[in-house]
């Protein structure tokens, strides 16, 4: 089924999605996986970050969302997160700022007193038909914001995680198969899934656990917001199950990926594809 042509403004927001998308409100269901654990995610306000932030509270983790400029639906994922008996800290900001990055692991240390889990799930993405079309400040503004805020944000989280602790990091299936009007955006997504091996190699010895999360098409405000609504109108009809996903769909491997389940899972990038095989 196809969604409605549309556009927003950048960033986007979860109201003005037609057809509302489905963060696992009203169906996960939390066993204790989380129990006592303080996580950051980045984008946590809407999209994949407010599924994992409903999974993660649900399961017993107090969050802190770091978000841009989205406040309405920052505060709706904080209405989430506490409804479901957990804390929530707002942090809004541009990661693009190595020390907003710094400050957001320094709020959650003196928020929750520790820090077990980095989601490092905020993107930024504009379409481009040619490579002339691609302006620098927007080479350089994809890149600060989700490669070199992951660079930061994980530089300052590790000294304040213990054994057992966990970095994910939100790659893409364009890590594989780039998309070529999506250039800045997929070379920054084969970026994260490099980092993130080379990581878990570095800090496995401190045994803290690294690994890549790889979505195909999810349905989130960044899909009207930055491509033409002709594209959004067949957004995932190209998949093997011929549909987006839906953010809850992700859910599930954030929560493995961070609990004791996962606690041999390191150095992987785990493909969340509808299909789309990846190497």
């Amino acid at each position: 089924m196809s969604q409605p042509p549309q556009s927003q403004e950048v960033p986007g927001t979860e109201k003005e999605l037609t057809p509302k998308a489905d963060h696992g409100e009203e169906s996960y269901k939390g066993c204790g996986r989380l129990t006592g654990k303080a996580a950051i995610i980045t984008g946590g306000d809407s999209g994949i970050g407010r599924a994992v932030a409903i999974a993660y509270a649900r399961e017993g983790a107090d969050l802190l969302i770091s978000y841009w400029n989205e406040h309405d639906d920052a505060r709706e994922t904080q209405r989430l997160v506490e409804e479901a008996g957990r804390r929530c800290v707002l942090v809004p900001g541009d990661i693009a700022d190595p020390a907003h990055c710094r400050a957001i692991v320094d709020r959650a240390q003196n928020e929750f007193g520790r820090l077990d889990i980095l989601v490092n799930n905020a993107a930024h993405q504009m379409s481009f038909e040619s490579i002339e079309e691609i302006p620098d400040e927007e080479w350089d503004r994809t890149f600060a914001v989700n490669v070199s805020a992951m660079f930061h944000l994980c530089k300052a989280a590790v000294p304040h995680m213990k054994p057992g602790s966990v970095i994910i990091n939100t790659s893409s299936v364009n890590s594989d198969k780039p998309k070529p009007t999506l250039l800045p955006y997929a070379t920054t997504k084969g970026a994260i899934a490099n980092f993130s091996a080379g990581l878990a190699q570095m800090l496995g010895e401190r045994g803290i656990r690294v690994n890549s999360v790889a979505p195909g098409p999810v349905w989130t405000p960044l899909i009207p917001s930055t491509m033409p609504p002709e594209q959004v109108e067949k957004f995932g009809e190209d998949t093997p199950l011929g549909r987006p996903g839906q953010p809850r769909e992700l859910a599930g491997i954030y929560v493995l990926l961070a609990s004791e389940e996962g606690s041999y899972m390191s150095g992987g990038r785990y493909a969340v594809t509808g299909g789309t095989p990846i190497l």
